[in-house]
């Protein structure tokens, strides 16, 4: 089974360099990436070309232009030009533990999906992180008990413990809880027959708990990604939220109309 791992990314290569380079390491090699990329200035084109000369990453580049907050648009035009069976969506500020592929894999199966979790960076330890050469998950591991005693991380023990799949893992119904676009996966085939993301929810905000509403509605079942998937959540000044609860009151609407 071949793996699409679609990566969104908007003005930061800084972030995206060591995303990409945290791919490069995965243990599962039976992937490709698309970079789905809402607008960004030619300079992260630029770096994107450079990067795709010299890895061994199977790798494209999907753009439009900007005209404003269009993630679901970007994402399936991305997922049209996918040739994988599953697909991982991640965040350009993700990086991910060598795992991250395989761990996937072992939760991929027909009739389910899977919503990820993440570990929150603080500002001071993402630059710091940043900084380095170059992408050491080593170097990040050997200090992890530091970094969550002074505030760097928001999670210890999932980073060092993987669990197994297993019915604990299911939903039984819908909840907003742990809903994450940044870290989500499902089959192409699903997500082609609900159509994708909702390309009419622009701004931040939501458009991941649609999308996994209507994977639900359609009788998947949703199981969740912790203890196994976990990424490393870059920090990031606060969104523009000004649509978010526009997005909300039309998820909560299709989520009203369903139990009527």
């Amino acid at each position: 089974m071949k793996i699409s791992v679609i990566v969104a990314t908007y003005n930061r290569i800084d972030a995206l360099d060591f995303v990409l380079q945290s791919l490069e390491t995965q243990t599962d090699p039976e992937f490709e990436v698309l970079i789905a990329d809402d607008g960004s200035k030619v300079d992260t084109k630029n770096f994107i070309d450079n990067f795709m000369l010299k890895s061994k990453l199977q790798m494209k580049h999907i753009w439009h232009e900007d005209l404003g907050f269009r993630l679901a648009l970007i994402r399936n035009l991305a997922s049209a030009e996918a040739s994988g069976q599953y697909f991982i969506f991640l965040d350009g500020d993700c990086i991910v533990q060598p795992d991250f592929v395989s761990q996937h894999r072992k939760l991929a199966k027909k009739g389910y999906f899977t919503t990820g979790s993440r570990v929150l960076l603080n500002e001071e330890l993402t630059k710091n992180i940043l900084s380095w050469p170059r992408w050491d998950f080593n170097q990040f591991t050997n200090q992890l008990l530091s970094y969550r005693l002074s505030g760097g991380i928001n999670k210890y023990w999932p980073l060092k413990i993987k669990l197994r799949a297993g019915v604990w893992r299911h939903y039984k119904k819908f909840v907003w809880r742990r809903i994450k676009g940044c870290n989500l996966a499902c089959w192409k085939e699903d997500a082609l027959a609900i159509g994708g993301f909702d390309e009419s929810m622009t701004g931040w905000g939501h458009e991941d708990a649609d999308f996994v509403f209507r994977l639900q509605n359609r009788g998947l079942i949703r199981q969740s990604g912790s203890w196994s998937t976990e990424v490393l959540h870059l920090y990031h000044r606060i969104n523009d939220q000004s649509n978010a609860a526009e997005n909300a009151r039309r998820v909560r609407e299709k989520i009203l109309a369903k139990a009527q």
